[in-house]
Order: structure tokens, then C-alpha cells, then sequence
């Protein structure tokens, strides 16, 4: 049976990112796929600490050594046939959990004899981006940067990888308890209401077209 991993890389258990990527769980198990989700957030790990136990000569390949919380979900991701990660936008890119996660996923994978991946099967990938930022912004500003860990991710996996930007976001109930005065409330509290319903149910289709990848 297809088995999909779901990580929320934000620190917010209910809200936007947590939200999209239970549509995605449920769009993929309506596709048949078995599913496992996990808060990253409630993980004690580190980024890699490039211990090399991973590289050493007769350690088998495709493995985080380091005794964390981390380490078992590296394995489950690298036995499944796909992970669907969720991430808000702090200061221009990814949260420092999913960049941790990152590291210590495509490490152990990298072949430091000439740069190709250990993997010797495909994982396919979907990257559920959230942000405060309108679409405009993210395509000409913040797109760009995702590109080369999205190239990462579909060099070390070799699978599909497939990407989904949840713009303009909704972020407090009450934006008057917060000192937020570049924004709209107004303009949040629509583009929430009239938006975000379509953004669930992209959501939904990631995860049903990733249970279906081959």
C-alpha cells in the first residue's frame, strides 16, 4: 500500500499551515494511501551535525545515526513512497525546523564520491508553502529562493516534487491586540474567507494526486 509521510514544519498545531495539510492527509487517503502526520515542533532534533556516521565505510547508507527524535522519521520518510511537507514563510524562507529537517533528510542520502543520491528508490514530494505575502510578491520575490531546495529535494529523492503557495494569509482573530499595522484586517478577513477555501482544496488534490504518483 502507497504509505505517505505528512510534516507540519510550523509551530502552530490548528492553524493555516496545519490546516492545509490535513486536506492534503485526507485527499490522500481518500486516494488509498496509508498516512502518518507529525508536528516537528514537538520533536527534540537539531540540523545535522556532521557527525559523518552516515559516510563511514560498512555503515548502511540512507540513515541518520544521530539518537534523536528526528532519526525515526528520516526513516519513515526514506521507506515511503512519499512525504508532504508544511511550512510557513518567516523572514523570507522556510522555518528553521523544516531547514533542519532538511539537512539531516538530504545528508544522509548525499554520496559524497560524486555527488549523486544513495537512494536506490522515489520518494515523491509535496511543499505546502503559507505566508503573509500576496502571490505577487511570492512569484517575483520569494520564489526564486525555493527553487534550489525543491532541485535538492528532487536530486536526493528522485522523485516527483510538486508545490503548492498559500498567499495573503489570516494570522490573529483580532489584529488590533497586535502591533501588525501593515496590514489590512479587512482585507485579511476576505481574501481568508473567499481564498482560503480554495487553498484547502488544493490541498486536498497535492495529496490525492501524490497517492497516485507512481
Amino acid at each position: 500500500m502507497m504509505k505517505i509521510i505528512f510534516i507540519n514544519a510550523s509551530p502552530r498545531k490548528n492553524c493555516n499551515t496545519a490546516q492545509l495539510l490535513q486536506q492534503a492527509q485526507q485527499g490522500a487517503q481518500a486516494a488509498g494511501a496509508q498516512t502518518e502526520y507529525v508536528n516537528l515542533f514537538d520533536l527534540k532534533f537539531t540540523g545535522c551535525r556532521s557527525c559523518l556516521a552516515c559516510k563511514r565505510q560498512g555503515m548502511q547508507r540512507c540513515k541518520c545515526y544521530w539518537p534523536d527524535d528526528l532519526s525515526p522519521w528520516i526513516d519513515k520518510i526514506l521507506h515511503a513512497q512519499g512525504v508532504i511537507i508544511g511550512t510557513p514563510v518567516y523572514m523570507g524562507g522556510p522555518t528553521a525546523h523544516f531547514h533542519a529537517l532538511y539537512e539531516r533528510l538530504g545528508f544522509c542520502v548525499l554520496s559524497y564520491d560524486d555527488r549523486s543520491s544513495y537512494l536506490d528508490r522515489k520518494v515523491n514530494v509535496g511543499l505546502i508553502y503559507t505566508m503573509n505575502a500576496p502571490q505577487s510578491y511570492y512569484e517575483a520575490a520569494m520564489r526564486p529562493a525555493f527553487v534550489p531546495i525543491e532541485n535538492g529535494l528532487k536530486h536526493l529523492l528522485k522523485g516527483e516534487v510538486l508545490t503548492y503557495a498559500c498567499c495573503d494569509t489570516f494570522q490573529v482573530p483580532d489584529y488590533s491586540k497586535y502591533n501588525m499595522g501593515i496590514f489590512d484586517p479587512v482585507h485579511k478577513a476576505q481574501v481568508h474567507q473567499t481564498q482560503f477555501p480554495q487553498d484547502l482544496q488544493a490541498a486536498y488534490a497535492m495529496g490525492e494526486k501524490l497517492a497516485k504518483l507512481n
